[in-house]
C-alpha cells in the first residue's frame, strides 16, 4: 500500500515538474560580419539557459546555407564535435559576398520518453555578410521557419525582435514560442518560471519580444506536426515540429563625449 502510494506520488510530481525545453542551437561565432570572411557554427541540442545537459545530436539530415536566393547543401563539410561528452557538430564557412547568409539544420528526429513524441526543430541563423543588412527576411523553405520582421543581426540588447511563424508557408494563430537565453552562467533564475520565456503568436502568426540581455536569444515556434512518428518501440506518437530562429542582442558600449577623460 505505501510503495504503491509513494509511485503515485512520484509520478503525480514528475507530471507536474515543468519540462525543461529542448532548443536546437545552430549559434555562429558572429552575427555580423563587416569585412565577409570566416565563420564557424557550432550544432548543439541542449537546454541553453541552465547550459546543459547536452543531448547526443545523431548527424543532421541536413545543413545549408541560403545566400543570394540560392540554397547550398554543407551537409559533407560538417564535423563531430563533443560537448560534455555528447555528439555535437561544428561548421566553417567563408562568406565572401555581401548579403545575409542564412544557416539551417534539419536535425533527425529525437524521441523524448517524458513527453511520449518524437521531437524535430528545424533552426536557422542568419550572418550578415559585409555589413550589409540585405536579403534578411528570405525563407529557407522549412516545414515550420519564423520568417523575421525585424532584422535579425546588428540588434542592440533591449531591442524588441518580432517575427511570424509559418507552417507550409501560412501563418499559424496563437502558437506557442518558446524563449531562452544561452546562459554562460552569469544570469541566475529566481526560479524555474524564469527560464523558459513562453509567448504565443496573435492571430496572424506573429509574435514579439524584447531581449532584456546581452548575447544569444532563441525563438522556438512549437506546433504538431500532420504526421506521427514511431516511437522506439514501434508505436505510434505525435511528432512536435519547431521552427527556431536565433538572435544575437549586444549592449550599446558608451563613448566618451568629445574633450572627455578617456
Amino acid at each position: 500500500m505505501v510503495s504503491s502510494l509513494c509511485g503515485g506520488l512520484a509520478a503525480v510530481i514528475f507530471a507536474s515538474a515543468p519540462a525543461m525545453a529542448h532548443f536546437q542551437e545552430i549559434i555562429p561565432s558572429a552575427d555580423v560580419l563587416p569585412d565577409g570572411g570566416p565563420v564557424t557554427l557550432g550544432l548543439v541540442f541542449t537546454h541553453p539557459f541552465e547550459g546543459g545537459p547536452v543531448m547526443d545530436m545523431e548527424r543532421p539530415v541536413k545543413v545549408g546555407v541560403l545566400a543570394g536566393g540560392k540554397k547550398t547543401d554543407l551537409s559533407a563539410a560538417i564535423t563531430e564535435k563533443r560537448v560534455d561528452g555528447k555528439e555535437a557538430w561544428t561548421l566553417s564557412y567563408d562568406v565572401k559576398e555581401p548579403g545575409a547568409a542564412i544557416f539551417y539544420v534539419e536535425p533527425r528526429p529525437y524521441w523524448e520518453p517524458p513527453e511520449n513524441k518524437m521531437i524535430v526543430h528545424y533552426a536557422k541563423v542568419v550572418v550578415d555578410g559585409f555589413a550589409s543588412g540585405a536579403g534578411w527576411d528570405e525563407l529557407v523553405g522549412l516545414p515550420v521557419e519564423i520568417r523575421p520582421l525585424t532584422r535579425p543581426t546588428g540588434l542592440w540588447t533591449g531591442n524588441l525582435f518580432s517575427g511570424v511563424v509559418l507552417k507550409s508557408g501560412e501563418p499559424v494563430p496563437f502558437a506557442e514560442v518558446e524563449v531562452e537565453f544561452v546562459n554562460d552562467g552569469g544570469v541566475a533564475a529566481p526560479n524555474d518560471a524564469f527560464i523558459t520565456q513562453v509567448i504565443r503568436t496573435d492571430a496572424n502568426g506573429t509574435f514579439s519580444y524584447a531581449m532584456p540581455h546581452q548575447g544569444w536569444w532563441g525563438f522556438a515556434a512549437l506546433v504538431e506536426g500532420d504526421k506521427r512518428g514511431s516511437a522506439p518501440d514501434g508505436r505510434e506518437v505525435p511528432v512536435e515540429e519547431g521552427g527556431l530562429i536565433w538572435v544575437k542582442a549586444t549592449d550599446m558600449g558608451v563613448k566618451p563625449p568629445t574633450g572627455a577623460e578617456p
